[in-house]
């Protein structure tokens, strides 16, 4: 009984700690790959929810504000961003936020094998180099690839003839850093954004088609 009760005392032993800190280092090892894939996984899917929540704001600002939001996708800066277009001043950056780097998420094409959304059968958005100047801060810089978006205070979106466009934007992880083939059809998503009312639609790849989520 004595011995028990010094033993407690006293606590673990130097061999029962070393067996416990090998059992964490065991379990570490175990699921640390499976940590760093799940992350990975959910790059795609966190830089489209950016995207949408961004293109929302945008949409809402315009219509409570009553004067057009730009909204710009910039891959030269990798930034998304919303930009007031005030009718009686200079354009004023709203918020920008950054984007994943290119080599882990694209955000610029159709990755290849993989079908669009269809319904709806829309225009996949197009980079161009940008002649009106891209805000950084209170900076206009002419230059960058960029997309550019407008919402009107009637929650449309139109591009700069203020005609109405309907697009398609994805997100997808590369296979290698550059190539058109994603690492998996399973981490790419899509937005589709209606151009007459500025309706978004959020679609989550199941390795054969896009299915909307959202």
């Amino acid at each position: 009984g004595i011995q028990k009760h010094e033993r407690t005392k006293a606590g673990f032993s130097v061999v029962e700690l070393l067996v416990v800190l090998g059992i964490i280092a065991l379990l570490s090892a175990i699921s640390l790959p499976y940590i760093v894939n799940y992350k990975k996984v959910y790059k795609s899917e966190d830089q489209a929810l950016k995207v949408i929540d961004l293109m929302r704001e945008a949409n809402q600002l315009a219509i409570t504000r009553r004067r057009t939001m730009r909204f710009e996708i910039d891959l030269t800066n990798n930034t998304v961003a919303i930009i007031d277009e005030n009718g009686t001043g200079p354009d004023t950056s709203v918020k920008e936020i950054p984007l994943e780097m290119t080599r882990d998420v694209r955000i610029d094409s159709l990755p290849t094998g993989v079908t669009k959304p269809n319904p709806p059968n829309y225009t996949d958005i197009a980079f161009t180099t940008d002649a009106i100047g891209h805000m950084e801060g209170a900076t206009s810089v002419i230059g960058n690839q960029v997309w550019q978006a407008r919402f009107r205070s009637d929650g449309s979106m139109v591009n700069a003839a203020n005609t109405p466009i309907s697009v398609n934007i994805y997100s997808w992880p590369p296979v290698t850093p550059g190539s058109t083939s994603p690492r998996s059809k399973l981490e790419v998503r899509a937005i589709t954004v209606f151009g007459g009312s500025g309706a978004i639609r959020y679609w989550k790849h199941d390795g054969t088609n896009f299915v909307a989520s959202q």
